[in-house]
């Protein structure tokens, strides 16, 4: 046993087969901690739970999330638990919970063309940041999520989504892909491709998710 503790909390939307994702990644995360997994949000309004989580690790997407549940999150991040996740499970939850998209720092708006080929650009001001160290792109072929954020994130990789003929955007629109950010006393890890299974195998997608989780745990 580790001593520090993750807690993995999947569902929502059957599109993104929350539990076969969180299953790629809980053998890795068992080598760093003492791992739960849950099917429900019910856990999050669990104050003494969630004091003694190192790192929550959601996939979840859509759906609702009830006060208690936000409001024990919330708090359990500003105290010191770390928050993680990539694709909709993170930043297309809880579409509707304004609390939960400023704890996150970013929304999915949209994907205009579905599957395409496009890449994750690292920014070489953070190549230097433990999450992306030694990686300078990631090639996809998945959805490339179109999200709004705000300033306090700490932006490590970016995409870019070019106008087609016809789109109402008339220049390329440089959307952040992989972002850290601090809440209170937790670190906050965001990747957003991940779509498909494959994705995050896909052996630089799946290094950045994995330092990310442990960038974002309590230290």
């Amino acid at each position: 046993m580790s001593g520090r503790r993750a807690l993995v909390v999947q569902g929502g939307w059957d599109g993104h087969a929350p539990a076969e994702a969180v299953d790629l990644f809980v053998p890795f995360l068992r080598e760093h901690f003492d791992v739960t997994v849950e099917s429900s949000l019910e856990v999050y309004a669990d104050a003494d739970v969630m004091a003694a989580t190192d790192l929550v690790v959601q996939c979840w997407t859509m759906g609702e999330i009830l006060a208690d549940e936000l409001r024990g999150l919330r708090e359990a991040v500003a105290a010191g638990t770390g928050f993680a996740g990539w694709h909709g499970g993170i930043v297309d939850s809880f579409r509707m919970a304004t609390d939960y998209l400023q704890l996150v720092g970013g929304q999915f708006v949209a994907h205009e063309r579905g599957i395409i080929d496009h890449v994750v650009e690292v920014l070489p001001t953070r190549a230097d940041h433990p999450v992306v160290a030694g990686i300078s792109r990631i090639s996809l072929r998945s959805e490339q999520y179109w999200v709004l954020t705000d300033p306090l994130n700490d932006v490590l990789a970016t995409t870019t989504i070019t106008p087609a003929p016809g789109d109402a955007w008339h220049e390329p629109v440089v959307c952040p892909a992989v972002w850290t950010r601090r809440w209170g006393a937790g670190r906050v890890f965001v990747a957003t491709p991940g779509h498909q299974l494959a994705d995050l195998e896909i052996p630089e997608l799946r290094t950045v998710v994995e330092r990310g989780l442990l960038w974002a745990a309590r230290s």
